[in-house]
């Protein structure tokens, strides 16, 4: 077994967006099968950064590591929100990283894992899920295409949103969020998340919902999206099955996407599981205006817009 290559890197995990969502069944297993329009708003992200951990000198210098592990440490506005625990996604990540390279005869060093939390958690916007594709690109940046595949195939184990996160572009998903279908067009979106400063358990959504067969999403154009009416036209026909249990649990979300649509979004949806709704707006301009507004009305929410993104996409 030889020793994977890997150097200080940092990538940008950008915000996953469902622009529509559909709840079309549940498997045996409890999995929910689901059909939706997913893109990346690259204004707001996290920041993950991974070297091979340094080990502190111990008192014999020709002996090896013994139980070396890897190690997080996070910051950011969001970081108190994050668990360094086992049950944290990146070094879940790490480890099936690590897994799948072993499988390959290549010894993955641990790994000194840093992340600058700027997503809040709980948010429905893929935080976490992005993360964790973030850390598996920048392992296996070196690693050949079959071991990238194998990495991709064995992502869902990490979470339903991991695969699309990792594939990082416009796509239609479906299965419990495994099979990504690229989609073949899609306009520039100028568009601002906000959240009400609220984090909706998941699992909580999904107990709450009335029904688990809803009516599939209309069949997308096959030449993708030419612009942002041709985009408004669909989701207008689309839904996000888990608004309704979101909302009874966080009425808030309701609030944020009225102040949206007030605000001059030509369209306006809760993404994932919320508490996070977006807004599509006609132009950049419209766009930053509505961010300043809601920000001055709103000083507790939070709004893509007043991340400190220009420092984020330097990195990436």
């Amino acid at each position: 077994m030889h020793a994977a290559t890997v150097g200080s890197r940092t990538r940008f995990a950008p915000a996953k967006v469902n622009l529509a969502l559909h709840i079309v069944g549940q498997r045996d297993d409890g999995y929910h099968r689901l059909e939706s329009l997913v893109v990346f708003d690259e204004t707001a992200g996290d920041t993950v950064m991974a070297s091979p951990l340094v080990d502190q000198p111990s008192s014999d210098p020709g002996a090896p590591a013994q139980g070396a592990t890897d190690r997080l440490s996070v910051d950011g506005p969001f970081a108190q929100s994050v668990p360094l625990g086992a049950d944290n996604i990146l070094l879940k990540a790490a480890a099936l990283a690590r897994e799948e390279f072993a499988g390959f005869g290549i010894d993955l060093p641990p790994l000194d894992i840093r992340l600058s939390k700027n997503l809040p958690v709980a948010a429905g916007i893929g935080g976490g899920s992005a993360d964790a594709a973030a850390l598996l690109g920048l392992v296996s940046a070196s690693a050949s295409e079959d071991l990238r595949a194998a990495l991709g195939e064995k992502a869902v184990r990490l979470g339903a949103d991991v695969p699309m996160c990792l594939a990082n572009r416009p796509a239609l998903v479906t299965g419990i969020g495994e099979t990504i279908t690229p989609l073949a067009g899609m306009p520039k979106l100028s568009m601002l998340l906000v959240n009400p400063g609220i984090a909706v358990e998941t699992a909580s959504v999904f107990r709450m919902l009335a029904s688990r067969e809803n009516p599939a999403m209309p069949s997308l154009p096959g030449h993708g999206f030419a612009g942002l009416d041709d985009l408004v036209s669909f989701l207008s026909e689309c839904r996000n099955d888990l608004a309704l249990a979101a909302g009874s649990l966080a009425p808030e979300i309701e609030r944020a996407r009225g102040r949206l649509i007030e605000a001059g979004a030509l369209f306006a949806r809760m993404s994932g599981s919320g508490a996070t709704v977006f807004g599509l707006f006609a132009d950049d301009d419209a766009r930053d205006e509505a961010g300043r507004r809601i920000a001055r009305d709103e000083p507790g929410w939070w709004l893509s817009r007043n991340t400190d993104t220009e420092t984020q996409r330097t990195t990436r």
